[in-house]
């Protein structure tokens, strides 16, 4: 199937999607190495589509499919974490199987939004992604002590943790503090605000026995990792400057041995020279190092 037929599926056999899933081939959750190296696709749900100052990067559906699929074809991919819309898309066109699928659960704090910190659950639950044989689920969980709606975002991750640890499936937690300044939200990215963040988002739910954390990479950051026993994907987050400079900041943080691989969107799939399997291939052998 290609990107043109999608619609043409969603309108005429949309059981298609539940009967797909259910034939979906899976592998474990982790490699024999240990390691993971994920693709990131769940920022358009927020109507986050700027790479790099292009504030309308991501908006071609057909052109972020593509170059997702080049990605997960990449040998040392193992997965991708995506709203229902986009893991639905690759898995009709056959991009999922012997992959780890992480749905993104927590959508509603839209950016810029005057509510961007009330952030509602409004994509997947801890039963839909059982009930599809998704591997785990993810939540954006930012703390800010000055708005009250940090309560509600807390108690709603803590349920989640809980409900995916019953149901055996990962919980990623990627925790923030987080302030406004000029009515818009900052996330503090220095080394004892991301501590504060870990300790928060460690003991959120009834279990920790399936969480992990998805965390920046900040300075100090031996240090900051010290603060967790919680296996720990690094995000990328916007790509700006030389990325040459982000492959050789992975690399070092690649070598502490709380971290246990990346989860990366934009960095990966539009990199300045537009070679998506090129930037995958370095971000693999950073994570893998020759073992895929």
């Amino acid at each position: 199937m290609n990107v043109a037929e999608l619609t043409r599926v969603r309108a005429t056999d949309p059981g298609r999607i539940a009967k797909a899933w259910s034939e979906r081939r899976r592998r474990p959750l982790v490699a024999d190495d240990g390691r993971m190296l994920l693709v990131a696709a769940d920022h358009p749900a927020r109507g986050a589509l700027g790479v790099r100052g292009d504030v309308t990067a991501m908006a071609s559906r057909s052109e972020l499919l593509d170059r997702l699929v080049t990605a997960l074809s990449r040998p040392g991919v193992d997965g991708v974490l995506g709203t229902p819309d986009i893991l639905d898309d690759l898995l009709l066109l056959g991009a999922l199987d012997d992959k780890v699928a992480i749905g993104s659960m927590n959508r509603g704090g839209l950016q810029g939004a005057v509510f961007e910190l009330d952030d509602r659950f409004t994509a997947y639950t801890a039963a839909e992604l059982a009930a599809r044989g998704i591997d785990g689920g993810k939540m954006l969980t930012r703390i800010c002590l000055g708005d009250a709606g940090t309560a509600a975002t807390l108690e709603a991750s803590a349920r989640a943790v809980t409900d995916l640890a019953a149901h055996g499936l990962m919980a990623m937690v990627e925790p923030f503090l987080s302030v406004v300044e000029d009515g818009r939200v900052r996330n503090l990215l220095d080394p004892d605000s991301t501590i504060a963040s870990i300790a928060i988002a460690s003991g959120l739910g009834a279990s920790s026995a399936h969480t992990w954390l998805k965390l920046p990479v900040v300075d100090d950051l031996a240090r900051v990792m010290d603060a967790t026993t919680l296996p720990t994907l690094l995000l990328g987050g916007d790509p700006q400057g030389d990325p040459h400079d982000t492959y050789a900041a992975w690399s070092d943080a690649l070598s502490l041995p709380s971290v246990s691989g990346l989860v990366v969107g934009r960095a990966l799939l539009y990199p300045p020279d537009g070679d998506v399997a090129g930037a995958v291939d370095i971000a693999s052998e950073l994570v893998h190092g020759g073992r895929s």
